[in-house]
């Protein structure tokens, strides 16, 4: 048993680079001689994060430095020893920065109300002011691609607006290069490798208390979506690699105003009357008159 678990951690391993090193090529995210900052929360995301980057670090074709960044906000009953006795152990360089975010949020926002978007715009400015400091050249986080999704359905749902969180982008302030190379990983998988690796996990009591938050509505309809029909997160996020915005509704991206017949084939033309086909899963073509209430798991033979 013992040894089947350790194939498995191992394979999980693997995997997980392999994604982060698909996403760092695909997205161009780390060059030769970049300095990144990694945001260290002291979440299961963000200590896999770095962990992985080291393991790409030590192997990778190019030289890049890395140096791990966490931002004490503090919360009350932060064990502020945990990170630096952590990254010490590794021989990671690192910087603490204290600044005391957690009492602007109590005193801002209302009791009972979301502290989320406050608390990520304080953190954001502390944090390109140290990149700043730090002459880091990328901001690398540690949102996987279940954040990815659930943030294009918050926008989808909440927003009016068709927008996810990219890979890459650049900073709002016009100044850093943001990267999110566990951008191809689940967050299940990110989950099992915490546990492998042992990270001295610590909870956030800020956001990670609250209650009926719109984002874990969003995060317990896919897990039920990945329960009932495996594959389809991974078709969901293929959607956002594959975009026709012929077949959208956005004027101010695609010229409808113009198009026009021109009597010649067109790439992304309509098929006139045709309703689109999909293809059923292989999951619902097993499991007959399946519905959004019954229990679709496949018999376990």
């Amino acid at each position: 048993m013992q040894k089947k678990q350790q194939y498995n951690t191992n394979k999980l391993h693997k995997r997980l680079r392999r994604q982060v090193g698909t996403a760092i090529a695909d997205f161009n995210m780390i060059e030769a001689g970049d300095r990144i900052m990694v945001c260290l929360s002291g979440g299961k995301d963000s200590y896999a994060l770095l962990d992985i980057l080291r393991n790409l670090q030590a192997h990778a074709p190019l030289e890049f430095e890395l140096i791990a960044v966490n931002l004490d906000q503090k919360q009350p009953g932060f064990p502020e020893q945990v990170l630096p006795g952590y990254l010490t152990d590794i021989g990671m360089p690192y910087r603490i920065v204290e600044q005391d975010t957690y009492s602007v949020v109590k005193r801002v926002i209302a009791e009972g109300k979301t502290t989320c978007s406050l608390c990520s715009r304080l953190r954001r400015g502390v944090l390109y002011r140290v990149a700043s400091e730090l002459g880091a050249t990328k901001i690398a986080l540690g949102h996987h691609r279940d954040d990815i999704l659930e943030t294009l359905f918050l926008n989808m749902f909440y927003g009016g607006k068709l927008k996810a969180m990219p890979p890459k982008l650049v900073s709002d302030d016009g100044k850093h290069i943001v990267i999110r190379p566990l951008a191809y990983c689940k967050e299940k998988d990110l989950a099992a490798y915490a546990e492998a690796e042992n990270f001295p996990i610590i909870p956030c009591n800020l956001c990670g208390s609250q209650k009926n938050l719109q984002r874990q509505a969003i995060k317990e309809m896919m897990q039920q979506w990945d329960k009932k029909f495996p594959g389809r997160l991974e078709t969901m996020f293929r959607s956002i690699q594959n975009i026709q915005l012929s077949h959208l509704a956005d004027a101010s991206r695609y010229d409808f105003f113009n198009l026009k017949a021109r009597g010649e084939p067109v790439i992304d033309g309509d098929t006139a009357f045709d309703e689109e086909v999909f293809e059923p899963t292989i999951e619902e073509m097993l499991i007959p008159g399946s519905d959004e209430t019954g229990d679709s798991r496949l018999a376990s033979g």
